[in-house]
């Protein structure tokens, strides 16, 4: 605007006082502290009961179990065809510790891949047990005689799966149930004939069936453990029964894992931008920020010591419509005592309450921290997004019994490190260089530990983007 030009509105009009545009030249601007997306509740943090660990090392002793293969089987698919990983044929009671990693290729290759449509049956009740099958894909359902007579539903297994595995030991062997395929189901297939010629051709493993076959069946409880000899009821003066209870020889043992950044920050910058805000502090308020994200997210997915990969197969149980309904939180929960909470990704969340709609059910919620969380039986469905949704659009609700009093999933931390900042978490100055950028290092340390197979379960391949 050139000197003498008269200013007006947008109508058109004088203008007759000082703009609003002018007048900020003049005026102090309030700022919010630097915002971040990125954060989130971060609830399995909040609500994880920490131990600290003195040394870097936490063992969880466990009394002495024995374990028959319950583990799950690894397949690889190049285009529509399937293998299964020799090694994890391991998996299989018949197999468990046998390491001959050339006969396990050659049974791998002998076994046949087929395919079912949904409803077709898999293996019919009574009929003869010739074959183990390795479930690649899908998801099948095991289905027995009720108390009535009327069909009902064993279990529900689904990728990584095998049944029929007593073929390969017992060859009067019959089907206890009756195998539908509940999905378009992917199987590979090892008959017992193709088992026995490899066995006649292989030393090592002849020798390992022999040694299984000698060895005595141990007396265990229900949860796999040694049984303690015991006696009650009885009168007179029998022999009492003498025991004690054994140890897992080679117990787990957490090392605490870490997640590290180096912070860099100018000289100039730290030195004159720092009002009304530090610039120091606010770097490092949202690098930590990020750093509590990652750890949450390791605690849930780390392939060591996540909680989705350190969940027991027998705790991994099947949705029997794929939608996480009310009856599988149900059965979840019945798979412990004391569950303390349920993690779940607010979309799997969402599409527990569209079940809850359709039956004309609203959950409870319960106050927690200003915070309003549904619940289910009383237990609160805390949201997590660190729970990985698939492509397909399915995920995992994460059942939890929490605490070293309950023998349940504990957090692991050590306290009292170097420039601690919080527990486990420190901030440390690592000079300035010669382009005079000052450098921090930020470190968090931190692990998780399941201390009994049964505190933690999982309810695996839930649809979330099923809406009718």
């Amino acid at each position: 605007m050139s000197v003498g030009e008269e200013v007006r509105t947008d109508q058109g009009k004088p203008q007759q006082s000082l703009g609003t545009a002018a007048a900020r030249n003049l005026a102090t601007t309030t700022k919010s502290v630097p915002q971040m997306q990125e954060i989130s509740s971060r609830w399995l943090l909040r609500t994880l009961p920490w131990v600290d660990v003195h040394g870097g090392t936490y063992r969880v002793n466990r009394r002495l179990a024995y374990t028959v293969g319950d583990g799950r089987i690894t397949f690889v698919k190049t285009g529509d065809q399937v293998e299964v990983i020799p090694a994890e044929l391991g998996e299989l009671p018949a197999l468990r510790s046998y390491e001959d990693e050339e006969v396990l290729t050659e049974l791998a290759r002998r076994c046949r891949q087929r395919d079912f449509a949904p409803g077709e049956v898999i293996a019919d009740f009574g009929n003869h047990t010739g074959e183990v099958y390795l479930l690649a894909h899908g998801r099948v359902e095991k289905i027995g005689t009720g108390p009535y007579g009327d069909d009902a539903v064993l279990g529900v297994l689904a990728d990584g799966a095998y049944f029929g595995d007593q073929a390969l030991l017992d060859p009067d062997a019959i089907w206890e149930y009756t195998v539908r395929a509940d999905t378009a189901t992917t199987v590979l297939i090892l008959s017992r004939q193709d088992f026995e010629q490899v066995a006649e051709r292989s030393d090592s493993l002849r020798t390992h069936l022999e040694q299984l076959r000698s060895t005595p069946e141990q007396r265990t409880n229900k949860y796999g453990e040694k049984e303690v000899e015991l006696a009650a009821g009885h009168s007179g003066e029998p022999d009492i029964p003498h025991t004690f209870v054994d140890y897992e020889p080679r117990p787990r043992e957490y090392e605490l894992s870490i997640a590290q950044t180096v912070l860099r920050i100018h000289t100039r910058v730290a030195d004159l931008y720092n009002q009304p805000m530090n610039q120091t502090e606010q770097q490092l308020r949202l690098t930590v920020e990020a750093l509590k994200e990652r750890q949450e997210h390791e605690l849930i997915n780390n392939r060591d010591f996540g909680l989705l990969h350190n969940c027991e197969y027998d705790q991994r149980i099947q949705p029997h419509d794929g939608v996480p309904s009310p009856d599988d939180m149900d059965e979840l929960l019945s798979r412990r005592r004391s569950t303390k909470l349920f993690l779940a990704h607010p979309r799997a969340i969402a599409a527990f309450g569209r079940e809850l709609n359709k039956r004309g059910l609203v959950p409870e919620t319960v106050e927690i921290g200003g915070n309003r969380i549904p619940t289910w039986r009383g237990v609160p469905i805390y949201p997590c997004n660190k729970i990985p949704v698939s492509p397909e659009r399915t995920t995992s609700i994460i059942a939890m019994r929490t605490g070293e009093q309950d023998q349940g999933v504990v957090g692991l931390r050590q306290s009292g490190i170097p420039d601690e900042i919080e527990p486990s978490l420190s901030v440390r100055f690592m000079g300035i260089n010669e382009q005079a950028i000052i450098k921090y290092l930020v470190t968090a340390y931190y692990s998780a530990a399941v201390l009994v197979p049964d505190a933690l379960g999982v309810l695996e391949n839930v649809e979330i983007g099923r809406w009718r």
